[in-house]
């Protein structure tokens, strides 16, 4: 369980890098721009998205051979 937390709080922290070099290398001169025009909000939504991609996906369950050979009646 602590290596959850440990995988997702690593992808909140790449997230939130890779949004900050985001707005400071490519950002928005205009201004105009909802995300990359500013640091925080952009640093925020990188952060979101790298807790997203490392949330941990739903296990499968596994069939049994009773439950993989029952047919429909």
């Amino acid at each position: 369980m602590k290596k959850r937390y440990i995988k997702m709080l690593s992808g909140l922290a790449v997230g939130a890098i890779l949004g900050y070099l985001y707005y400071y290398y490519i950002g928005c001169a205009s201004g105009t721009c909802a995300i990359t025009s500013n640091p925080y909000i952009s640093t925020a939504y990188g952060a979101v998205m790298g807790l997203i991609f490392m949330w941990p996906a739903k296990e499968k369950e596994e069939k049994t051979d009773d439950e993989e050979h029952i047919q429909p009646v």
